[in-house]
């Protein structure tokens, strides 16, 4: 029986209202509003979302936490490499530890989905609801990598602290389990066993577990770091259209192909500040070429973008003061030089490795994460407004972490604090402007 065009003007609205509940979703929220964005089409026990674009949090799930909590990165990938295309796929797979039915998609951006014990809704019609499913999950994976280009600091410094806790915990755990296994192996080998048999077996196991350790550890630093001419290779894809069709020669130096690799998040962010600075350069008048380059030392990725215009370009503007922000949550540089008449010259310095961990003393009082913060902006100078607009809180709650902070330094005053605390190294604002006449 053919909807009444009602109907059909219903099942409209409700995929409408799907696409735009998952349109103006926060990162951590995708997971669970695409769940719900699924349930009129198809209910699962657990919804899983295993996408490289995140580094530091590569998996968001929503659902049973017997399933979420225990899903691997090697189960993922290996249900994401048998998938031959983009076509949903039902099965059985292995997720959390045991076999289960799964349905699994996978995305343009190479992203993938999987719905654990689906089933489908009451009145479904696979030749209109699975299209409808694919959409939404192809929606949700774009949204993703979007936000990540968009994120802001704070979600940049939580991305890199989570990608070197994780890559610290699997350098322990492979170094553990390989000395382990190891140490079996020479024991098996010993010839005052005298069951070959037995010895042949364990050998055997114990061999193929390590280099399965060692393959996921290698896959766990892969999902961390990305080539330095991979990462360059897609910015050059972002702006070929404007490269096509500005009419402005923007010129690109590659960076040395044996250069270090990049976590991931200097990756995303490098490409976002070049993207936003380019894009601002262009807008302005009488602007011809554009030369970006890319460069590292071992050490940093070190970023320039200049101009040949009239030496137009602001540091106060807003394109500019969100680089700023982009460039401080990973602890860079930026100067900004203004040639007047003669162009402006951008030097982005983005460090390569995390920062070191909080001081001896820091510890000492007995500050969290989140205290340290408003620590490092108020001796940076910044006041009660500045700091809330950094750290995107309001004032009042940057005042409840001053009154933690004074209390635990035992101090009655900003001055006071500050003293203590000594003067502000990485934590000051990365901006610089030169302005020449």
């Amino acid at each position: 029986m053919t909807a009444s065009p009602a109907a059909l003007k219903d099942e409209r609205l409700d995929l409408l209202d799907a696409a735009a509940l998952l349109a103006d979703a926060p990162l951590l929220e995708i997971a669970e509003r695409l769940r719900t964005a699924l349930e009129p089409y198809v209910r699962c026990r657990a919804l899983v979302i295993f996408t490289e674009d995140c580094t530091g949090r590569p998996q968001k799930k929503a659902g049973a936490e017997e399933v979420i909590s225990r899903v691997s990165i090697e189960e993922l990938d290996r249900i994401r490499d048998s998938l031959p295309g983009l076509e949903p796929r039902w099965a059985e797979e292995e997720v959390a530890g045991r076999v289960r039915p799964v349905l699994a998609l996978r995305s343009s951006t190479n992203a993938l989905l999987i719905l654990t014990d689906p089933t489908p809704a009451p009145g479904w019609d696979e030749r209109v609801d699975l299209p409808a499913v694919v959409r939404l999950w192809h929606l949700a994976a774009v949204r993703i990598r979007e936000k990540v280009a968009e994120a802001p600091p704070s979600y940049l410094r939580e991305s890199r602290a989570a990608s070197a806790e994780r890559a610290r915990l699997t350098a322990e755990l492979t170094d553990q389990h390989s000395t382990t296994l190891e140490t079996i192996l020479a024991a098996l080998r010993s010839s005052a066993m005298d069951d070959g048999a037995a010895r042949r077996t364990a050998v055997d196991l114990a061999a193929a577990a390590l280099v399965r350790l060692r393959s996921l550890g290698e896959r766990t630093t892969a999902l961390l770091e990305e080539p330095v001419a991979s990462a360059f290779a897609r910015l050059l894809e972002d702006l070929r259209p404007l490269v096509r069709f500005s009419g402005i020669d923007v010129q690109f130096v590659e960076p040395p192909a044996d250069g270090r690799a990049l976590p991931g998040e200097v990756a995303h962010a490098a490409r976002a500040i070049v993207r936003a600075l380019v894009l601002a350069m262009v807008e302005q008048d009488d602007v011809s070429r554009v030369r970006t380059q890319w460069d590292c030392d071992g050490t940093n990725l070190l970023i320039n973008v200049r101009d040949d215009g009239k030496g137009q370009l602001s540091l106060d503007a807003e394109s500019l003061r969100r680089i700023g922000q982009r460039v401080e949550a990973l602890n860079g540089r930026l100067n900004v030089e203004v040639m007047s008449g003669w162009g402006a010259d951008v030097a982005v310095v983005l460090p390569l490795d995390a920062p070191e961990p909080p001081s001896a003393a820091a510890a000492g009082w007995g500050l969290g994460p989140r205290e340290e913060e408003v620590l490092r902006l108020l001796a940076a100078g910044l006041r009660n407004r500045a700091i809330a607009a950094e750290l995107h809180v309001s004032e009042n709650t940057v005042k409840f972490h001053l009154r933690n902070l004074f209390r635990k330094l035992g101090v009655a005053s900003r001055a006071e604090a500050v003293a203590l605390a000594g003067p502000p190294g990485h934590g000051q604002r990365p901006r610089q402007q030169t302005v020449r006449k």
